[in-house]
């Protein structure tokens, strides 16, 4: 989706140069970015705002190194909980940022297109709908977007790619978060739900069990300081299951093992949502 390249500058300064197709999101997202910054939180400080190169466009950023892929395993569900609270509290109201929409693909359950999947961001050319096959997962996926659109709230800015991959850590404590192309603006269950089913306590490349997406919601609610509804609860495991879903219908789109979401799994998702 995007190419980044580490520069050491004349200067000596060290940056990443991420440059990718144009969107016109990607304004609203460096500026989130640049004032979380501002506001402490572990970001890597943006040096330039969108800049048109070679047909695409371009950020720069510092460089951050070092960290560990996770925290520590006794606290690794709380850490992630916590760490993603502190941004949903420090970011910009949405309304005080250009426009973050289209949100990406996997974020995307409230798309305005006709059918149950919005097209793919990872590969636009692949129709999720027309692909035959995996049946359940596009029931997961329906009732899971049924869910959402029962319900809503006042939309807030937060991450919607919150996979261990995209952050460092120096033990417990957050060292960076990347990957801000991935900003949204949604409700703050929805938001909550993403991360609670994207992160994992095991491994870069793993996703959230079951029982770490509920120890998640459990800690993110301590760190919130006040605690879901029961409507809110059931909107963040629906929410897991749409984003999870969409990545498991593009795993079968495109001929690749089906890793994001298994049936039984799904079906026990979506009962926490409420789902049956």
């Amino acid at each position: 989706m995007s190419a980044v390249v580490g520069l050491r500058l004349a200067d000596g300064r060290e940056v990443v140069v991420k440059a990718r197709p144009d969107s016109p999101r990607l304004a609203g997202c460096v500026e989130v970015q640049r004032r979380l910054f501002r506001a402490g939180y572990p970001c890597p400080r943006p040096l330039t705002g969108v800049t048109p190169f070679d047909g695409d466009v371009a950020t720069a950023e510092t460089f951050v190194p070092g960290g560990d892929a996770l925290p520590g395993a006794d606290h690794a569900a709380v850490a992630f909980a916590e760490a993603f609270a502190r941004l949903i509290r420090l970011a910009p109201r949405p309304a005080e940022v250009p426009a973050l929409d289209p949100a990406p693909s996997w974020a995307d359950w409230d798309h305005a297109g006709e059918g149950l999947w919005p097209r793919s961001e990872e590969d636009p050319g692949v129709d999720l709908d027309g692909a035959a096959g995996a049946e359940w997962v596009d029931e997961a996926g329906r009732r899971a977007r049924d869910l959402l659109r029962a319900g809503g709230s006042d939309a807030v800015i937060g991450h919607c790619d919150w996979l261990a991959g995209n952050l460092r850590w120096n033990g417990d404590a957050l060292l960076v978060v990347h990957d801000w192309d991935s900003v949204v603006a949604d409700g703050e269950a929805v938001l909550v739900g993403f991360a609670a089913a994207l992160h994992s306590t095991a491994g870069a490349d793993a996703l959230a069990t079951v029982g770490e997406t509920e120890r998640f919601l459990d800690a993110y609610r301590r760190a919130r300081g006040r605690g879901f509804g029961a409507g809110e609860l059931r909107r963040a495991w629906a929410a897991g299951v749409w984003t999870r879903a969409y990545d498991a219908k593009y795993q079968h789109a495109v001929g690749r093992p089906v890793t994001s979401l298994s049936e039984d799994e799904a079906r026990e998702r979506l009962r926490r949502a409420g789902a049956g």
